[in-house]
């Protein structure tokens, strides 16, 4: 693997003839996963190889960890890392309560996944369609009660917040102009009158 460390990305419609070879070689159903590419996250090498990719799905606030790949065994668990930071920021963004996976990596366990329990599992979603035969595990993102900021709810209140600054400054700014106008007026009237005084002296001296 390289050292040069890429970032993990999305995956976009040209990823797909590199992801379609990894699919088959790991038996997944490469022909319903390209129908759902947008889910991949991937890292790219220097030479445009995909190393590794994950599937985040999504369903309300549950995610959905899923059908894992690399291009070299070997670097698994360094990639899975750096996937996984990815996945987190995501999960946040969106504002996922759990991550769910039947993933079998030790990986997983190192990182926080624990088995879901019965109380636990009537919260996967039906859309999680997973195998049968494999246990779920799941990762608690935040508690059930806490308060969900999405990244795009944060923005419109950011957004917000500036429109108010930017009227709070054309307010300012048009009762200086009024201030200006009144001053204009008043420095007006007094060359004005300060002429008329002049010239008015100036008949009583001749």
């Amino acid at each position: 693997m390289s050292t040069s460390q890429p970032q993990a990305r999305r995956a976009t419609i040209d990823d797909l003839s590199k992801l379609t070879p990894l699919w088959r070689a790991e038996g997944l159903a490469a022909h319903d996963l390209e129908k759902r590419f947008k889910e991949f996250q991937l890292i790219e090498g220097p030479d445009g190889e995909v190393l590794g990719t994950i599937g985040l799905q999504i369903s309300g606030q549950e995610g959905r960890l899923h059908s894992e790949t690399f291009a070299h065994p070997e670097d698994g668990d360094a990639l899975r890392q750096r996937l996984w930071e990815r996945v987190q920021m995501i999960a946040n963004n969106h504002g996922i309560l759990r991550l769910w996976t039947q993933l079998e990596s030790p990986f997983w366990h190192h990182v926080g996944f624990t088995g879901a329990s019965g109380d636990l599992m009537v919260r996967l979603p039906s859309v999680f369609a997973g195998d049968q035969r494999r246990p779920w595990l799941f990762y608690q993102l935040r508690s059930e009660t806490a308060p969900v900021v999405s990244l795009d709810k944060e923005f419109a209140m950011f957004r917000e917040a500036e429109r108010e600054r930017t009227e709070k400054i054309f307010r300012q700014a048009k009762v200086l102009k009024m201030i200006a106008a009144v001053l204009a007026v008043v420095v007006l009237g007094l060359v004005i009158f300060w002429a008329i005084s002049f010239f008015q002296l100036q008949r009583r001296r001749r």
